[in-house]
C-alpha cells in the first residue's frame, strides 16, 4: 500500500480522503487544510490525521494528492516532486501552463510520476465507446451547469469546459490547428457562458459549449466518424452507437435503410453497449496506484493536463480579444 496524503479538506478533498481510506491500494496517512477552523473539524468528525504544514505531510508520504485552488497547484507539486514525492494533482493542472511545463519538467527530472484528476476520462459511459472512437472529424459537446457560486472565481473554460476539452484531446490523434471561441459573463466577473471551436490539422473540427448559468444539468458529447456516430451522456452515464454498414445481400424488411445520390445502400445499426457502474474518482486514483507500481504512464499524464490547460488558456485569450473590442 501506498503512503498518501492530502493536501486540500473542501468539498472534493473530503471525497478523495474518504476513498483514500477505503482503497485497498493506499494508506491514508492524513492531511493537511491551511483553514485551521475547517481542519479542526473534518479532523474531530472523520477522525483523520491533521498536519500542521504542508512540508511535515509531503516528509511523511510517497504520494501526495493535491485537491487545493487551483492558484496553489504549482507550489504544492513543487515542493512535493522536490522531495521524491508522486503526485494526483486536479484539474486544471495549474493555473498556467507555464507553472504546467515547469511541473513536468520537474517531475521527469525526479524520477517521480504525475496524474491529473480529469475524472470524466473513467465516466462508464465514456469507458464503454473509448476504444469504438476512431478518427472522429465532428465533436459537439455540451456541458451546462445550473449556478453554484462555489468556481465562479474561475471562467467557465476552467470550470467546467476544460473536462470536454480532455476528452476531445485524448481521442483526437492530431494537432490543433486553431482556436475561435466567444464567451459573455452574466453573473460573474468572468464569462458564466461560453463556445469554442476548435480545429486539428488532421480536418476534425469540435465544436464546445459550456455554461453555469442553465436551468438545468447536461453533460453530452457527440462524435460523429466514417459510418458511425457515438453518443455520450457523462450524466445519465448512458453511450449510444449508431452504424452504418453495407447492405447484405437478402434484406430484412424491417431493417432501417439509406441510400444516397449516387444510389448506395447503408443500413443502420444501433447499439447500447452495456455500461458499468463505478465510483470514477475511486478508480481515478486506484489507476494512479497501479501507475506507480507498476511503474507506467498514468492514464492522464501530467502532460496531457498540460496541453488541456494550453487549449483552455488559447479560448481564454480569445475572450480577452474579444472584450477589448467591445
Amino acid at each position: 500500500m501506498l503512503k498518501v496524503g492530502v493536501l486540500g479538506a473542501g468539498h472534493l478533498g473530503k471525497i478523495h480522503l474518504r476513498l483514500l481510506q477505503q482503497s485497498s491500494k493506499y494508506n491514508l496517512v492524513g492531511f493537511f487544510d491551511p483553514s485551521e477552523e475547517n481542519a479542526k473539524k473534518v479532523s474531530e468528525e472523520f477522525g483523520y490525521h491533521r498536519f500542521d504544514s504542508v512540508e511535515e505531510l509531503i516528509n511523511n508520504v510517497e504520494v501526495v494528492d493535491i485537491v487545493t485552488p487551483t492558484l496553489s497547484h504549482f507550489e504544492c507539486a513543487k515542493l512535493a516532486i522536490e522531495k521524491g514525492c508522486h503526485i494526483f494533482i486536479e484539474k486544471p493542472i495549474t493555473n498556467t501552463v507555464l507553472e504546467a511545463e515547469a511541473i513536468r519538467t520537474l517531475a521527469s527530472q525526479k524520477h517521480v510520476r504525475g496524474q491529473v484528476g480529469h475524472v470524466e476520462r473513467f465516466n462508464p459511459a465514456f469507458t464503454a465507446v473509448r476504444d469504438m472512437i476512431s478518427s472522429p472529424m465532428f465533436i459537439e459537446t455540451h456541458r451546462l451547469a445550473e449556478f453554484n457560486p462555489r468556481g465562479t472565481d474561475v471562467p467557465v473554460v476552467l470550470d467546467l469546459m476544460i473536462h470536454d476539452i480532455d476528452i476531445i484531446l485524448s481521442v483526437v490523434n492530431s494537432p490543433v490547428k486553431s482556436v475561435h471561441a466567444s464567451g459573455v459573463a452574466v453573473i460573474s466577473e468572468t464569462p458564466d457562458i461560453a463556445n469554442a471551436r476548435i480545429e486539428f490539422e488532421n480536418g476534425c473540427v469540435a465544436n464546445l459549449t459550456a455554461s453555469r448559468i442553465s436551468m438545468k444539468n447536461m453533460r453530452k458529447s457527440r462524435f460523429f466518424q466514417k459510418d458511425a456516430y457515438i453518443s455520450i451522456d457523462f450524466l445519465e452515464k448512458t453511450s449510444e452507437v449508431v452504424r452504418m454498414k453495407d447492405v447484405p445481400e437478402q434484406e430484412d424488411e424491417f431493417a432501417m435503410i439509406l441510400q444516397n445520390a449516387e444510389g448506395e445502400k447503408k443500413q443502420i445499426y444501433f447499439d447500447n453497449p452495456t455500461v458499468n457502474s463505478n465510483n470514477a474518482i475511486l478508480d481515478e486514483l486506484e489507476s494512479f496506484a497501479e501507475a506507480i507500481v507498476n511503474e507506467e504512464t498514468p492514464i492522464v499524464s501530467l502532460k496531457q493536463g498540460a496541453n488541456a490547460l494550453r487549449v483552455a488558456q488559447q479560448i481564454i485569450d480569445c475572450f480577452n480579444k474579444q472584450k477589448e473590442l467591445i
